[in-house]
């Protein structure tokens, strides 16, 4: 009896208690918050894979680069046929071949012992001179003056076979410096407008400059309807105040006697004494000498 209740008095909470019997299964815990899980790659799937990304259709493999080689466009201004841009032009016409070749492929690089028709014309590229004079009187830059004055390509004839140009022009009457080459793009680049390299130009004029027209050619001036930037003019040291010193960018020596003879000055003479940094140090009258290294990067940096 006594066992009974016993027995009774422990199973009777078990039966009155809210919590789950043992018997049935607990719920899942819920997991904690993990990071991505790391998969393990295969490195050799990975740069295969790599490497058919990286690699374009139809593109050919890149070769070494031939010792001496150069671009198509360089080679035909080598040659004087025409400028580098030109040269694109042509190119990309058809009408370059290369070992009998129509090459139409911007930046194709020619080989030692190639064959370049230009044109119809086979090329034969030079190497780029540069030839500096101090210009006499009666010489002129221009081919159609007749035979009372010479040009001045008699005055730098045997220093070099290559078929040189003089950048810019100059007439009978000015002296000065004078630069020749055979590099198209050198002699485009110093004639244009837009180009930044200074010069220096010596004028004698009938008569004393009035301070007052010095001041307003040093501010600038219009002529024909285009704006002339003027670096700097001043008098002379030493000189009569007709010795006029002009400094300015451009290359076209009209331009410096026409500042003058808008201010109603005669120009009796013009002598440049420095084009782009280059002076006539040790370099007299009437003769030429070839330009160092050192300059032509510094002409080509300009």
């Amino acid at each position: 009896m006594n066992n009974k209740e016993g027995n009774n008095k422990k199973s009777g909470p078990r039966a009155a208690s809210s919590r789950p019997s043992s018997n049935k299964p607990k719920p899942a815990m819920q997991k904690r918050a993990q990071g991505p899980k790391k998969v393990k790659v295969n490195t050799k799937v990975a740069d295969i894979a790599t490497d058919k990304v990286e690699k374009k259709p139809n593109q050919a493999p890149k070769r070494p680069k031939v010792k001496d080689e150069i671009r198509l466009n360089k080679y035909i201004a080598n040659s004087g046929a025409c400028s580098r841009r030109d040269a694109d032009i042509y190119i990309q016409s058809g009408t370059v071949k290369v070992n009998g070749i129509p090459v139409t492929e911007m930046g194709y690089m020619v080989k030692p012992g190639d064959v370049v028709n230009f044109d119809g014309a086979t090329l034969t590229p030079e190497k780029k001179v540069y030839i500096l004079l101090n210009k006499p009187k009666n010489f002129t830059t221009a081919m159609d003056e007749g035979q009372e004055y010479r040009n001045v390509l008699e005055l730098v004839k045997g220093s070099t076979t290559a078929k040189i140009g003089a950048v810019g022009r100059m007439d009978k009457n000015t002296t000065g410096l004078l630069l020749f080459t055979n590099d198209t793009d050198m002699i485009r680049k110093f004639t244009l407008p837009s180009q930044k390299s200074s010069k220096i130009y010596q004028v004698s004029l009938d008569k004393n400059l009035k301070f007052e027209d010095l001041e307003k050619i040093n501010k600038g001036l219009t002529l024909d309807g285009h704006r002339v930037f003027v670096e700097d003019v001043s008098y002379i040291d030493g000189e009569a105040k007709s010795e006029i010193g002009l400094q300015l960018r451009s290359s076209n020596v009209k331009v410096v006697r026409s500042i003058f003879e808008h201010f109603s000055y005669d120009v009796l003479r013009i002598d440049r004494v420095s084009f782009a940094g280059l002076t006539k140090k040790n370099l007299p009258r009437g003769n030429w000498r070839l330009l160092t290294e050192q300059e032509i990067i510094n002409l080509k940096n300009v």
